[in-house]
């Protein structure tokens, strides 16, 4: 007899997208008969799908639901295609010239995906309920499209974002931590969104370097900065951002299989 904290993936890998000119691989994680229910599950949309099992992605769920730690949800993960240029930030790409198709994958979730799984789930459209998330550069692509889209996401996490994306190299004498941070600069530029929150997550050994030469390496700088540029527009620590460093926490999936589950227990609460 199923228990019923368990969940069942279903692959779809026939979802042709115009914007992003492929085919495209979703997994859909589904809580024990879902489709039995009459309520709305909350959502969370996961970039680099294809890593779930490596993050133990169903085990985790299915632990913290059974334990009620969360509530049921539906997970949708993407398969990545092309990371360095369908990941980044939809309004410019970086001095390499990557992310230059971030923008069409922001609108593949938006206006392709998503409309696609309200067809064919029980899916909430309350954006409290519904969060967004990845790793790296998955979570500097899910960031971007959190900010852009408060109206539908209420929540965002990033584990170990590449918020280092910047559109001057950092050898250039002209580089400047304050102008040439991409994301950075479009929270400043951008309006405060009632409601949103975020969880960001880095490691202590996520990389070596240290541009600024302050002791502290990119990854955590970066981070912090960025969350110091949200509480300028009125997000306030530890209510609506969260911040998890680990201190072994190096830049790979066992690490944020590790935590994972801090970040759905913030995300999905079973209250």
């Amino acid at each position: 007899m199923p228990h019923t904290h368990h969940y069942h993936i279903e692959k779809l890998t026939d979802i042709h997208s115009k914007l992003l000119e492929r085919d495209t691989i979703v997994e859909i994680f589904l809580p024990f008969q879902y489709e039995k229910t009459q309520h709305k599950y909350p959502l969370l949309i996961l970039n680099d799908g294809q890593d779930s099992s490596a993050i133990h992605l169903k085990t985790t769920l299915e632990k913290l639901k059974q334990t009620k730690k969360i509530k049921d949800l539906i997970v949708v993960a993407v398969h990545a295609g092309d990371r360095m240029q369908e990941y980044g930030v939809a309004s410019r790409e970086d001095f390499k010239g990557r992310g230059a198709r971030a923008k069409q994958y922001s609108k593949f979730i938006m206006t392709e995906l998503i409309p696609y799984i309200h067809y064919r789930y029980p899916i909430s459209k309350n954006p409290a309920d519904n969060a967004i998330a990845g790793f790296s550069l998955g979570g500097l692509s899910a960031t971007d499209i959190a900010w852009h889209h408060a109206d539908y996401f209420g929540k965002v996490g990033a584990f170990s974002g590449s918020f280092w994306w910047r559109k001057r190299d950092a050898k250039s004498r002209l580089y400047s931590e304050h102008r040439d941070r991409i994301m950075h600069n479009v929270i400043r530029s951008g309006r405060y969104k009632k409601g949103l929150k975020f969880w960001f997550q880095t490691g202590q050994k996520d990389e070596q370097s240290d541009r600024n030469k302050n002791g502290v390496i990119d990854s955590i700088d970066d981070t912090l900065d960025l969350i110091v540029e949200l509480t300028k527009k009125g997000y306030r620590p530890f209510h609506d951002i969260q911040y998890l460093e680990l201190e072994d926490g190096q830049h790979n999936l066992e690490t944020w299989g590790e935590a994972l589950p801090h970040f759905l227990e913030w995300a999905f609460p079973d209250k």
